[in-house]
């Protein structure tokens, strides 16, 4: 025996993963600025050995603040896990983000893959 799954059931579902995607060109629509930088890492390796990912963190932050001027930033989880992929003692020279901003002045900081 097949389960049948009524029709408005079938519809709710439908309708839920259109909300999800609407919210998703909400936030697209928000984008005023979109920049890719590849920022040099370079000064976290003058630190000691145990200090060089979060201050690898803290360039990253300074960098953005300093060419977007936003009121503030938000580092996404896979520049944060990329910076830390390595561990805390050796992260990478340089890496390569796409900032977006958005109308409220906040910016979001993503990797930049496939450019």
């Amino acid at each position: 025996m097949s389960k049948t799954v009524p029709d408005n059931q079938e519809e709710t579902s439908i309708k839920e993963q259109k909300g999800e995607e609407s919210e998703e060109e909400e936030d697209l629509e928000e984008i005023v600025e979109e920049r890719v930088y590849t920022v040099p890492l370079r000064d976290a390796w003058r630190t000691p050995r145990q200090r060089r990912a979060p201050r690898a963190v803290r360039i990253l932050k300074s960098f953005i603040q300093r060419h977007m001027k936003p009121e503030s930033i938000v580092i996404s989880n896979e520049v944060n896990e990329h910076i830390w992929r390595r561990g805390i003692q050796k992260p990478p020279r340089k890496v390569r983000v796409r900032a977006l901003k958005d109308r409220d002045g906040k910016v979001l900081v993503r990797l930049a893959e496939g450019d």
